[in-house]
């Protein structure tokens, strides 16, 4: 009766060596010294600051935004892309609307200066 959640078992026991060989190998390969420069602390571009208060620029944050913006959008016109002959004209037509959407989000990022990094 219990013989049916060996499967179960068995994958446990696999996820489990699994999970423990990738703690463990690393802190057998990895280097003991690594260099200054790769454990240095670095945020976004710009020299890490101590003090909350001080100024800093925002353009390396834009850049990321507006990427994650555009990229999820033009991720949603690969199922379209791929099923246009199930959806037909119609699913053409909202996809053509979509990217008309896109390239107006893109020229309006465009004319208000977002990505120009001067």
């Amino acid at each position: 009766m219990l013989i049916e959640y060996m499967p179960v078992v068995m994958m446990f026991a696999i996820a489990l060596v699994l999970s423990l060989l990738f703690l463990l190998v690393p802190t057998v390969i990895a280097p003991a010294d690594p260099d200054a420069e790769k454990v240095s602390t670095y945020e976004c571009g710009f020299e890490a600051f101590d003090d909350s208060r001080m100024k800093f620029d925002v353009r390396f944050y834009l850049v990321a935004i507006l990427f994650i913006i555009f990229d999820i959008e033009v991720a949603f016109l690969f199922p379209i892309a791929v099923s246009l002959d199930v959806v037909g004209l119609y699913g053409w037509i909202v996809m053509v609307i979509f990217v008309l959407e896109l390239i107006a989000g893109y020229v309006y990022a465009l004319k208000i200066g977002a990505l120009d990094w001067e």
